[in-house]
């Protein structure tokens, strides 16, 4: 964020049209900490900040992650958008891990600040219990604490546990959790995402993440049978939340049909996807990859630029199990949006071959060529050992195609290969399982 034309217009907006308290609030910090880049940002969030109050229930409540740089100044702005009354906690949540600091201590804690929007918001205590430390049960006799020997009170612990206090060092960073990573510094764990949304809401309730990022809020609120909207400016985040949702839906062998959510200010047909592909590129091919729910290769989330990183000819991926040894194979993806030939997709047998990828997809804007469709047969099928199936090796779909709901032939992906062997055993038969 940078303080420049948009800075300021929005600042005036805040000063002549938001409440006294808001415009009285924003006028002192800006005469505190000046025109910055700072200063951009809590105007930024001030108006965001409201707006989410406006759309909260009564039962509702707002969970604000941050860092130490601007928490101290966003509790300033929250107190005045909520009001003082309705500030629940400010939660530390500490981690650890490698540090060259010397200066000063490592920085090892985020700061989540709880606000409620009135006295009726939920807070499902018996939902986020924890058990007790070790050495609160070692004094336990009979349910009663004691001490120095003499019972002073019969405290009771309750046999769910303790409701966590408002420092949590209990969740490790997703950085450190097998299979969670997807390779996003900023990516939060879903073990954090899960104690909020079961403190803050019930089965069934709304969800928002306004600020959606690569998808954790989402995943886990489609995990927990919540409501959900999740609201990003890049098709990389959007491409994201498709693959997390199939993930989810694979990994609780859920059997929802795929598409059982909305996506709206995507391109929607030809002329939409030739726009974007001309104004920007990598966003159009992280869109691509959303079509077909594969995670997004290269990028930098939350570059309204799409800033692209190294991808060594890979766009997307998706992962399949398809043989009891439950060893990940590999669908690659490249995504074109110029003049293609026959020369890109030998280029991809390439690629495939050196992944050691099962199957390659090859996503263009333009009709392919017939010696493009020739270059895809000659490149043979993956036989799937567990589905007893043949699936070609190179597969080229159109925009066009995708937008006309084509999909990727290729092993199921949600629903696991050892349940879809149960089932064929019992007598079911569902998402193309060999007859």
């Amino acid at each position: 964020w940078h303080w420049d034309r948009s800075a300021e217009d929005a600042y005036l907006e805040l000063i002549t049209e938001s409440p006294p308290q808001i415009s009285r609030m924003i006028g002192a910090l800006r005469d505190f900490i000046g025109e910055n880049q700072m200063m951009a940002y809590l105007v930024m969030m001030t108006i965001r900040l409201l707006e989410l109050r406006r759309v909260l229930k009564p039962t509702g409540s707002l969970y604000l992650h941050c860092d130490p740089t601007a928490s101290h100044y966003l509790k300033i702005v929250l107190d005045a958008v909520f009001g003082k009354e309705n500030f629940r906690n400010e939660i530390i949540w500490c981690y650890t891990g490698p540090s060259k600091v010397t200066a000063n201590f490592p920085k090892k804690h985020d700061v989540i600040l709880f606000y409620a929007k009135s006295d009726d918001s939920v807070f499902n205590a018996d939902h986020i219990r924890i058990p007790y430390s070790e050495e609160s049960l070692s004094r336990m006799n009979r349910n009663v604490i004691k001490k120095g020997g003499t019972i002073f009170s019969e405290i009771r612990l309750n046999p769910k546990g303790k409701v966590p206090e408002d420092w949590w060092t209990d969740i490790v960073p997703s950085s450190r959790r097998p299979g969670e990573h997807i390779g996003y510094p900023t990516q939060k764990p879903l073990a954090l995402l899960e104690r909020i949304i079961q403190a803050g809401s019930k089965q069934g309730d709304w969800i928002l993440d306004p600020f959606a990022g690569c998808g954790t809020t989402i995943a886990v609120a489609e995990k927990l049978n919540r409501k959900w909207i999740g609201i990003d400016i890049t098709h990389l985040a959007i491409s994201l939340l498709k693959y997390r949702l199939s993930d989810i839906r694979q990994k609780t062998e859920s059997v929802k049909a795929e598409e059982n959510y909305e996506v709206i200010g995507e391109p929607e047909d030809m002329s939409g996807a030739r726009q974007l592909a001309k104004d920007d590129p990598h966003q159009f091919q992280w869109w691509a990859d959303g079509l077909i729910e594969a995670k997004p290769i290269g990028g930098e989330l939350g570059s309204k630029k799409g800033k692209k990183g190294a991808d060594r000819g890979i766009d997307g991926a998706i992962s399949f199990i398809d043989d009891d040894t439950g060893k990940p194979k590999r669908v690659i993806v490249q995504v074109k949006s110029g003049h293609v030939s026959s020369r890109d997709i030998r280029d991809m047998v390439g690629t495939v071959e050196r992944e050691k990828a099962a199957i390659g997809v090859f996503i263009t804007l333009n009709e392919s060529t017939k010696d493009m469709k020739k270059e895809a047969v000659s490149a043979g099928y993956y036989f799937s050992e567990g589905w007893q199936q043949n699936y070609p090796k190179i597969q080229i779909l159109t925009i066009e195609e995708l937008l006309n709901g084509a999909k990727v032939n290729m092993p199921p992906i949600n629903i696991t290969f050892k349940k879809a062997k149960t089932e064929k055993k019992n007598g079911f038969e569902q998402n193309g399982l060999p007859s």
